[in-house]
């Protein structure tokens, strides 16, 4: 099995990169990127290569030199980014998608991989417990590429019988790649700050509830989902996924019970309105019952690990 992974340094590509190639074995796991610096884990582990998903030929040859049979394409501009530059989130997002059913397609593939998120609901969606199937009125660009995207995924699959699976992810958190410019940001920066300097002023406000997951559950989660018999999947937009839902307030005091003295404030900016029209929960029953998903990190637990391992990372 030959596994290209798109967007190999991002929050996700990372660690999804090292656990593909600790079970299918490095040399079958292509990591790749636009221009990022592959970390020296990620370049000594297996294949390498540079491209931008707007250049399809490119992509085309990789996947071709290769012998790719799975996609992973994780290459995104996340929500608060894609709001400065809406253009470039709609290319990267939607065109780059496109392009990688397109290349699947042609050079039988036979599966891929895309994520959608939270950022696929709207102020007008349920905001409790938001079903699986409901209401997609998203305010920003990076939103509307998720929907867009989403209906793409179950396009090819209809019509071309491409087997596209995709899950709409919380907010993660993870203590091995940095913020990079979503919404749910301040639940990885927090930790950063409040071991490096004991404090941490919030970009939303202390009871702003939002659904949230550890990145080895998403990690977990997305090779379930890509490991499951075809007849299972029965979800060809994106799975609901959830795992554990807090306020900011409860995130800080469960980090000032491990970091002594931590004081978080609390100052919103323009990104309070975006965490704002996304839901507080996700009911995620389909997947559980589609294909056993089930996390296993609570706050208390991810946020002991998060500590620890960032202790360590930052040599505290």
């Amino acid at each position: 099995m030959s596994i290209l992974v798109i967007g190999a340094v991002g929050q996700i590509g990372t660690e999804l990169t090292a656990a593909l190639r600790e079970k299918y074995g490095g040399n079958n796991v292509v990591a790749s990127t636009r221009k990022t610096a592959f970390p020296d884990e990620i370049l000594r582990g297996g294949p390498c290569e540079y491209f931008d998903v707007l250049d399809k030929e490119k992509m085309k040859q990789v996947v071709k030199r290769h012998g790719v049979e799975t996609i992973y394409q994780l290459a995104s501009l996340l929500s608060a980014t894609g709001e400065k530059n809406p253009d470039l989130a709609f290319d990267i997002n939607l065109i780059g998608l496109k392009n990688t059913l397109d290349i699947a397609r042609e050079c039988g593939v036979k599966k891929v991989f895309w994520p959608s998120s939270i950022a696929a609901f709207g102020p007008t969606t349920p905001r409790e417990n938001t079903p699986q199937r409901t209401v997609l009125e998203p305010t920003t660009m990076y939103g509307v590429t998720k929907v867009a995207g989403e209906l793409l995924c179950q396009y090819y699959f209809l019509k071309y019988g491409l087997d596209v699976r995709s899950v709409r992810y919380p907010g993660l958190i993870s203590h091995k790649a940095e913020p990079g410019g979503g919404t749910t940001d301040y639940a990885v920066a927090i930790f950063y700050d409040a071991i490096m300097h004991g404090k941490y002023t919030c970009f939303v406000g202390p009871n702003t509830v939002l659904p949230m997951m550890y990145m080895p559950d998403a990690i977990r989660g997305t090779m379930q989902l890509m490991d499951a018999p075809a007849e299972k999947i029965s979800v060809r937009t994106s799975y609901n996924l959830a795992a554990i839902s807090f306020s900011a307030q409860e995130l800080a005091e469960e980090v000032a019970k491990l970091v002594p003295g931590f004081v978080c404030h609390y100052q919103p900016d323009h990104r309070q309105k975006i965490a704002d029209s996304w839901p507080k929960s996700i009911d995620d029953s389909q997947a559980r019952k589609d294909w056993g998903w089930r996390h296993e990190y609570d706050l208390k637990r991810m946020c002991k690990d998060m500590v620890e391992n960032l202790k360590k990372k930052l040599k505290k």
